[in-house]
C-alpha cells in the first residue's frame, strides 16, 4: 500500500482500535485456484504472539479453508471510515481556486499466517465471544442458549474456524492532515452539518494535537 509518511499509521494501539472498530475484514488468500476474498467478521486479540491473533469462521461450504495450506500467508483488509471530501469545503478554494476533490478514509493491512480450526471447542468459543461483542448494545442480548442445543450443534457443524497470527501490519489515515487548518476545519464542520459525526471526530483529532 502506498503510505506517505504523513498518513502513516504506526502505533499498534491505533491500528488494534480500527481493527476493533471495524471488524468485518477481507481475507485475501492465494491458492492453486487463484485468489480469493472473503469478507469475515474477525475477533482481535491482541496480546496473543507479537501483534496479535485474528479468529473468525467461515461456512464449512466456503472452499478458501480446504484451498489454503496450513501456515499459508494470507492478507487481512481493514476498512474504517470514509468519505468523499469536496473542495468547496475548503475556504482556500474560493480564494485561489487551486484544490481537487478527495476521499479521505483510515484503513489497516494484516499480513499473518492461516490455521485451520475444524474443531468444536474453538468454533465455539469464536461464535459465543463474537455475539457477546456485537450483541452488547441489545436491550436483551441474544446468546446461543436461546436456541436449542440441536439446533446449535448442527450450526457450528457447518462452520469451520480461522485462525490469523498477525506478523505485521500498516494504517494509512488520510484524514486531511496535509491540508492548512481552517480548510481542514471547513470539511469537519461540513461533514458535522451533513450528520457525518463519526467522521469529523476523526478528522479532529490529528488537528487539535
Amino acid at each position: 500500500m502506498y503510505i506517505p509518511a504523513h498518513f502513516a499509521i504506526t502505533d499498534p494501539q491505533v491500528l488494534h482500535r480500527i481493527m476493533r472498530d471495524h471488524p468485518l475484514g477481507v481475507l485475501v488468500t492465494s491458492s492453486a485456484s487463484g485468489w480469493d476474498a472473503n469478507h469475515i467478521p474477525f475477533e482481535l486479540e491482541p496480546s496473543l504472539g507479537k501483534l496479535g491473533v485474528l479468529s473468525g469462521h467461515v461456512a464449512r461450504a466456503n472452499p478458501v479453508w480446504q484451498q489454503c495450506l496450513p501456515g499459508a500467508d494470507v492478507m487481512v483488509i481493514f476498512r474504517g471510515d470514509e468519505t468523499y471530501i469536496s473542495p468547496n469545503w475548503y475556504p482556500s478554494k474560493h480564494e485561489t481556486h487551486r484544490q481537487v476533490p478527495t476521499w479521505n478514509y483510515e484503513v489497516v493491512h494484516v499480513f499473518g499466517r492461516l490455521t485451520v480450526r475444524d474443531d468444536e471447542k474453538f468454533m465455539r468459543g469464536v461464535v459465543a465471544r463474537l455475539t457477546r461483542t456485537h450483541e452488547a448494545q441489545e436491550p436483551k442480548p441474544w446468546k446461543m442458549g436461546d436456541s436449542a442445543p440441536d439446533y446449535i450443534d448442527a450450526m457450528l457443524k457447518a462452520i469451520v474456524g480461522i485462525e490469523i497470527t498477525i506478523e505485521r501490519f500498516e494504517g494509512k489515515s488520510k484524514l486531511s492532515q496535509n491540508r492548512e487548518p481552517r480548510d481542514l476545519q471547513g470539511a469537519v464542520d461540513t461533514l458535522r452539518q451533513q450528520g457525518k459525526t463519526t467522521m469529523a471526530q476523526v478528522m479532529e483529532k490529528p488537528f487539535n494535537k
